[in-house]
Order: structure tokens, then C-alpha cells, then sequence
């Protein structure tokens, strides 16, 4: 009975995430989180203060679409299928919601500041939902899949897809509060179905969760690259997730529902390591648990000898742990998070099976740990180095590019091209020094010293055969 199919989960996730994509939202304070999840007899928004360990229904009456906490203590706001906008200033309790606005769009987004919301990325308003400014999003297309503002002013994202290229998703972002949109990523839906994007605590921050398995994503450069953090056994029923409060934390809301509402289970995963690693919260359950063996470490790959301690978040009335380090089908470990030491060097595959009493569910991470000669030349390292960066980015007047080399290449370029590929200014033409950084300021002028308009631009650096290419934006004067 305890291994149940999903199925009724997935056709009703399949209908409800079309409409709303914010079931879960950070409050103001350190663990606090609001989620929408189901309750006994039907569904209602929950509260919690605790990172999601303990949870509070605050009100089962409402049909809420999507939820959102602002900047000031006590206040959410939710949107309803008609689009209209409702507003609490005490913490969603039944009997506490205002109406406050209509043709608010289904997606609703936290701002930065107390009174700030988003009504996807068409408008925003500053006072608390009463009034809203509207963004012209000039350069945006194709249909939205999902929005998300940045942590810095004016920074905001909009994934997108086109039909009929149905391979294909783009990130756009926009320096202007969305008054103007340019492709930031496009994205091959198979490698990287990037698909709901959320913000972290810094500037440029981004979190990502698609895939089956789960691929949690991290960007620190405004989506401009992706890492994989983890990937998770999600067993069909991860669908909502959001950046926390403190550097590195993520929560995800896990729902498991069956047999028409007769068993209802809502799991919180709490990670403060961008992913890495996770605390799993059960703060509502309703019949008999679901089996869902999960692990992961917050260390990889090192040095032989190599010790690896597995954090386990596996769900379920889980009976008993089976732990093969090797996956060459021997049992290594029966403990609940074991800690394992690899003497020898190359890849590992790691597998976690556990038990109920009905059977079992296993979750294997296939060439998971790498274990690496101390002795060994580093490749990598050896390679030629080529480092760029700068600052401020976008930028009005100037922008001071940093770069730090170690080659043997004698001659290096770095030159500006436009977004067709024209090249506008020659910086430096130089002999490699080798090791070193420096600094070069671009004043935004073309070799003709002409001021160049406000748009996306490329700095081009070139050692030897190595090169690197970083985007920057120039804003208008």
C-alpha cells in the first residue's frame, strides 16, 4: 500500500501549475514561509516560522491561484482565477483579507521593499497593490513560461518559449524595471529544460529546479551560467520551490496526494548549501507515507583518501537503509547517514535503498564521487588561464575590465563588439606578461571616440588560442 503511483498527483499537478506558479514564498523574517498546500478536506494557505518544521492552516475558505509575502511583517497577498488581487495584514488569517485590485495577473512576485508587488512582469505597484505602474517589456516574445524580479533595482527575468521551435527556451532579462528586454541565455529544452526560475539573497542570484530526476540549477551572473547543485529523487511530486532568506538557502514544497484526498503528505526541504545538502520537514500528513529514498553530499570529489559523509532525507516509514558506496552490489553500510572513506582513486556510483514494510525504493547517483590522484598533474590548472570580469555591470559612463593571465602565449587582444558582431573598440593589443592581473577602462566610446548608444556588448579577449567572452550592458547616459 505504502509504494502508491502517482498518478492522480501528476494529472493534477499537470492542471493546476499552468495557472500558478507561486505556491510557496519566503516571509520577511528568517524561516518564515508561506505555502498553499492541501488540508484535510480540501486545500488553504499555510504559515510557518520554523523554516517549515511546524506549519499553521490559516485559512482553508479562500481559492487562492498564487501566493506572495511582502517586505512588511504580517502581510501576504494572494491572486484569485479571476485575477483579482487580495491583500492581508495579518499573516493570510481567515477573516483578515481585503480586496484590493483586479486584473492582476495569475503570477504575483514579492518586491524588494515593504509595499511592493508584481503582477508578472506587465506592472508593479508601490503601495501595497492599491496602484499599478505598467512596463512597456519592449523586446519581449513568445510566450511566458515564468518571471522572477533580481535582489538589485530594476533587474528583472522572463522565461520564454517560441513556438514552433519547441527545442528552444530563452531567459530574457531587463535593466529597466521591464520597460526593455533582451535575450540574456537561450537554452536546448532537453540538456536544460529550464522552466521556473527563482531569486537567492544576492545580486545576480538564481535558483532553477526541472527534469526528472530534479536538476537543481545556481546562478550567481544574472542566468548568464548555470551548475548543477543536486538532483533529487522527486517521484513525480516536486512542484513548487523558493530562495530563503539566508545566503545559500532554498526551500521546496513537496506534495503527495492519493486516492481521491484520502492520503495527503506535505514535505518542506530546507537547504542552506544552494542545494547540496537538505533537512526534509513533514508538517502536514494524512494517511499513510509515501517511500522516496534520497541522499546527496556536500563534498564530491577531493583527494584519496577521500571521506564522504551522506546526509539522507529519504521520506517514508522507512523500516531499514541499505547503502552500496560502490554499486558493485554489495552492502556497505545499514546506517541511517553513514560516513565512508575511499582509498582508491576514479569514479563512484552510490546507491540508497530503503525499506517499509511493503518494499523498497532505491535511488542511485550514478559516477557521483570522484576520487582524484594527490599527485597527479591537474590538467586543468596547467592549462592556460585566462580570468575576465567587470565592473560596473551594465553601466552608464565607463566600465573597468579586470583580467588576470598566467600563459606562455606572448601576444594578447581585447577588443568591444556590438550585438552584430561589429567591432566597435580596440582596448588593448599587448605582450602576455604572464601571470598578473591588470585593469583597462572602457569610457563607452568607439575607436572613433564617439559615444556609443545604450545595448548589449561583448568583450572579446584572446590568448593564443584561448579565448573568453563576457556580455555587458551599456545603459543610456
Amino acid at each position: 500500500m505504502k509504494k502508491m503511483s502517482l498518478t492522480v498527483l501528476i494529472v493534477l499537478l499537470a492542471s493546476t501549475l499552468a495557472f500558478a506558479d507561486r505556491y510557496i514564498t519566503r516571509g520577511p523574517d528568517i524561516g518564515e514561509i508561506y505555502f498553499i498546500g492541501p488540508t484535510a478536506t480540501g486545500e488553504g494557505i499555510y504559515h510557518s516560522t520554523d523554516f517549515g518544521k511546524t506549519a499553521i492552516c490559516v485559512d482553508s475558505t479562500i481559492d487562492a491561484m498564487s501566493i506572495c509575502a511582502d517586505r512588511s511583517s504580517d502581510v501576504l497577498y494572494y491572486v484569485t482565477m479571476g485575477e483579482a488581487l487580495y491583500i492581508s495584514y495579518d499573516s493570510g488569517l481567515q477573516g483578515s483579507w481585503l480586496f484590493r485590485n483586479g486584473g492582476v495577473k495569475l503570477q504575483i512576485n514579492s518586491g524588494r521593499s515593504e509595499g511592493e508587488i508584481y503582477s508578472s512582469f506587465s506592472k508593479h505597484s508601490e503601495d501595497y497593490g492599491v496602484n499599478f505602474i505598467s512596463h512597456n517589456a519592449y523586446g519581449f516574445f513568445g510566450s511566458r513560461l515564468d518571471s522572477e524580479i533580481d535582489n538589485e533595482d530594476n533587474i528583472g527575468y522572463i522565461v520564454v518559449n517560441n513556438y514552433p521551435i519547441i527545442d528552444s527556451l530563452w531567459l530574457l532579462i531587463t535593466h529597466d524595471n521591464f520597460d526593455s528586454l533582451e535575450i540574456q541565455n537561450v537554452y536546448n529544452v532537453d540538456k536544460f529544460p529550464i522552466r521556473y526560475i527563482r531569486r537567492g539573497t544576492v545580486y545576480g542570484e538564481l535558483f532553477s529546479i526541472a527534469g526528472e530526476p530534479s536538476s537543481i540549477r545556481h546562478s550567481e551572473d544574472y542566468g548568464e551560467s548555470w551548475h548543477v547543485t543536486n538532483t533529487l529523487n522527486s517521484g513525480g511530486s516536486y512542484y513548487d520551490f523558493v530562495g530563503g532568506r539566508q545566503d545559500g538557502e532554498l526551500y521546496i514544497l513537496s506534495v503527495h496526494e492519493h486516492n481521491l484526498h484520502e492520503i495527503v503528505h506535505i514535505y518542506i526541504y530546507h537547504s542552506t548549501d544552494y542545494g547540496k545538502t537538505f533537512i526534509v520537514y513533514h508538517p502536514f500528513s494524512k494517511g499513510e507515507e509515501p517511500l522516496v529514498a534520497n541522499f546527496s553530499s556536500a563534498v564530491t570529489e577531493g583527494n584519496a583518501p577521500l571521506a564522504i559523509s551522506f546526509c539522507n532525507y529519504s521520506v517514508g516509514d522507512i523500516q531499514s537503509y541499505e547503502w552500496d558506496f560502490d554499486n558493485d552490489g554489495v552492502i556497505d553500510s545499514y546506517d541511517v547517514e553513514p560516513e565512508y572513506t575511499y582509498q582508491d582513486t576514479g569514479y563512484y556510483s552510490v546507491k540508497l535503498t530503503i525499506y517499509d514494510t511493503d518494499g523498497p525504493d532505491e535511488f542511485l547517483r550514478e559516477n557521483y564521487i570522484h576520487v582524484k590522484d594527490p599527485n597527479a598533474i591537474d590538467e586543468e590548472i596547467e592549462k592556460d588561464k585566462l580570468l575576465l570580469h567587470n565592473s560596473p555591470n551594465p553601466f552608464h559612463s565607463s566600465t573597468t575590465i579586470s583580467y588576470s593571465l598566467q600563459s606562455n602565449i606572448r601576444e594578447a587582444t581585447i577588443e568591444i563588439y556590438n550585438i552584430k558582431g561589429q567591432l566597435v573598440k580596440i582596448l588593448l593589443t599587448f605582450p602576455n606578461r604572464g601571470l598578473g592581473t591588470s585593469t583597462v577602462v572602457w569610457n563607452g566610446k568607439d575607436d572613433k571616440g564617439k559615444q556609443v548608444g545604450a545595448g548589449m556588448y561583448f568583450i572579446y579577449m584572446k590568448i593564443g588560442e584561448n579565448v573568453h567572452v563576457k556580455k555587458i550592458v551599456k545603459l543610456s547616459l
